[in-house]
């Protein structure tokens, strides 16, 4: 048996600084991505308890090097590194050329190893793109690992819960966070393998191309740092004058308009006993630019459009998310005179009257199989784009199908316009610090939008043509088991949110129950909580997580990193509590209660009961 473990090469975020042509520039230190080390773990386990030999793969310039010597001092057996001129310029397709190409040399490979993403990119495509492009069953964010006699039983993580899944190898994985320890080597172990030789391939061994920019499907534009403007009212003295004057500060920005009282009317939120840890082991930019005003019904008949089908992909049991892509679809197709095609492989209940035409795929729902006969569907006719959700299932749907078409696909945008009849597409990039513009080349443009960015809005027109086309599913993947951890749109519903690090720990956040009752709150988390398992990664905001866009935003025991605090972005007010007044949170906050929280909340909580009495509901609620 042979593993091999794809790595990334990433930027240290501190070290980055924006050039002079608007880019980030990556001149500083640079590392192995963090993701990626959870499947240098995992495969130098699997290869040792097998009796198998291990290789580590990369692309990147001559000093990528560094991250597989680091590899190697972890474990790994052999690396090799894709290395030369002819691939500057890589997008995640031609990335995906590259590393397929190179495994085909090295291989062949019994199991493929990736981390779930980067932290650059944050889009986890590039491995569901490989393994379309070998040909192999993908499974993606493995949490629980065990390979018998040539079958990997693998529990997966969900974005609101898990799955239990049996395939048979050769497969590719992405590692989750959960899954292991990431691997780690000391300045010995590393001094090591210094001599150890790395393989180089280029385009004489992996063949003529095309490669690197030639073979990209997108261009990258403008880059933009993302700086959130706050009130930063920094509050001091005793705490419970700061509490007062924090509360009189939200009430005066609106941002305690519709506050519930204690008995639950207007629909109290799942408490935060509802909310059950995650056992490890156990496995500005948001709203399209368009046409101001919404066609009245049946007044927008678009039987002979301009630019073909804009496909919008509905993830079963996901209607709220399918409604925020409807939104978004229906925006750009008015101005560019596409009809709108709602393709769900879940039934009629997504399709409402929204769409220009509803197409039922019979026969599938696991991704590979929903992605080959969306592939097949959109060889039929002009199809312009096609979104779908930046959900675990939606980006291997999404990959997969652009791999196929040979399209560009821009993955986890948080918002959408239109350059000279070409969508351009805006996404997080270097950990959430900027987000850059990507435009497709290729005739179809393949978008992932992420949750929580476009309010669900439908546009009643017309009922729908219907049209239904059967598929058989490949049943190389077996789903055994499933459940939920958690309501799957809690957040993206939510007007209030507060938000915990891992300063509130598990066992103390029943601390938090009387102030999610009293505000009529959903309970969030950053990603290291969600890593821990203390909330459900569907609690997750920030770069890896959703976007918010509640009226209230209360931070609580938690440090206000960057890549959290984007998820915060359209949120109407902001409020931190820390015990530490240089903590970052306060930049990214309207108002700053400077306090440990277990002392803030329940002076908080009387602070607001006083203001708002129990069972009184705003009558704008």
């Amino acid at each position: 048996m042979r593993v091999a473990i794809l790595v990334k090469q990433v930027p240290v975020f501190e070290e980055t600084a924006l050039g002079p042509d608007g880019r980030l520039e990556r001149s500083g230190d640079a590392e192995m991505n963090p993701y990626c080390r959870r499947a240098v773990t995992a495969g130098v386990s699997l290869a040792r308890a097998h009796g198998a030999r291990s290789t580590v793969l990369s692309l990147g310039p001559p000093r990528a090097e560094a991250v597989l010597r680091e590899a190697l001092a972890c474990g790994v057996d052999d690396a090799a590194l894709v290395c030369d001129p002819v691939f500057a310029g890589s997008d995640t397709l031609a990335t995906a050329h590259a590393l397929a190409a190179a495994l085909r040399v090295l291989g062949p490979f019994d199991l493929v190893l990736a981390g779930l993403s980067s932290v650059d990119a944050d889009t986890g495509q590039v491995p569901p793109q490989v393994a379309e492009l070998l040909g192999l069953p993908f499974l993606a964010g493995v949490r629980r690992l065990d390979l018998t006699g040539g079958q990997v039983r693998a529990r997966l993580e969900r974005d609101a819960g898990w799955a239990e899944a049996e395939v048979r190898i050769p497969v590719l994985l992405s590692c989750a966070e959960r899954l292991c320890r990431p691997c780690k080597a000391d300045e010995a172990a590393r001094a090591a393998v210094d001599d150890t030789p790395v393989r180089r391939l280029g385009p004489v061994e992996l063949g003529p191309g095309p490669w690197g920019e030639p073979r990209s499907r997108t261009r990258v534009g403008q880059v933009k740092v993302l700086n959130v403007e706050r009130q930063r009212l920094l509050l001091s003295g005793p705490l419970a004058g700061q509490v007062r004057r924090a509360v009189a500060a939200m009430a005066a920005r609106g941002a305690l308009d519709g506050l519930r009282g204690l008995d639950g009317s207007a629909g109290a939120p799942a408490g935060v006993a509802a909310l059950a840890p995650v056992v490890a082991g156990r496995g500005e930019l948001a709203v399209a630019p368009g046409a101001s005003s919404t066609p009245e019904a049946g007044g927008d008949d678009r039987s002979h459009v301009g630019a073909g089908r804009l496909v919008v992909l509905a993830e079963p049991g996901r209607s709220r998310l399918t409604g925020e892509l409807l939104r978004a679809a229906d925006d750009i197709a008015i101005q560019v005179g596409a009809e709108v095609v709602l393709v769900s492989a879940g039934g009629l209940r997504d399709a409402d009257d929204v769409a220009d035409q509803f197409l039922l795929l019979e026969g599938v729902e696991q991704a590979e199989d929903v992605a080959r006969e969306l592939v097949r569907w959109c060889a039929t006719g002009s199809t312009w784009a096609v979104f779908a959700p930046a959900t675990t299932w939606g980006r291997e749907v999404a990959a997969r199908a652009a791999a196929s078409l040979d399209a560009g696909l821009t993955a986890d945008v948080i918002g959408l316009e239109l350059l000279e009849g070409r969508l351009v597409g805006w996404k997080p990039a270097f950990g959430g610090h900027a987000v850059v513009a990507v435009t497709a080349t290729s005739g179809i443009q393949v978008v992932t939008v992420r949750p929580g960015t476009f309010v669900p809005s439908p546009v009643r027109r017309v009922a729908p043509r219907l049209a239904t086309i059967g598929g058989a599913p490949t049943g190389r993947i077996r789903i055994t088991a499933s459940g939920t951890d958690d309501g799957l749109d809690a957040l993206a519903a939510a007007e209030v949110v507060v938000g915990v690090g891992c300063g509130v720990e598990v066992q103390d956040r029943g601390e938090l129950e009387a102030l999610l009752a009293v505000l009529g709150a959903q309970l969030a988390a950053t990603r290291k909580v969600t890593d821990r398992g203390w909330l459900p990664r569907s609690r997750q905001v920030g770069v890896t997580g959703q976007s918010l866009d509640a009226r209230l935003y209360l931070a609580v025991g938690l440090s206000g990193k960057f890549n959290h605090m984007v998820g915060t972005r359209r949120v109407r007010t902001v409020v931190a509590v820390n015990s530490d007044p240089g903590a970052p949170v306060f930049q990214f906050a309207d108002v700053g209660i400077v306090g440990d929280w277990r002392q803030v909340v329940p002076v908080l909580v009387e602070e607001l009961r006083r203001l708002v009495p129990a069972g009184r509901v705003d009558s704008r609620s």
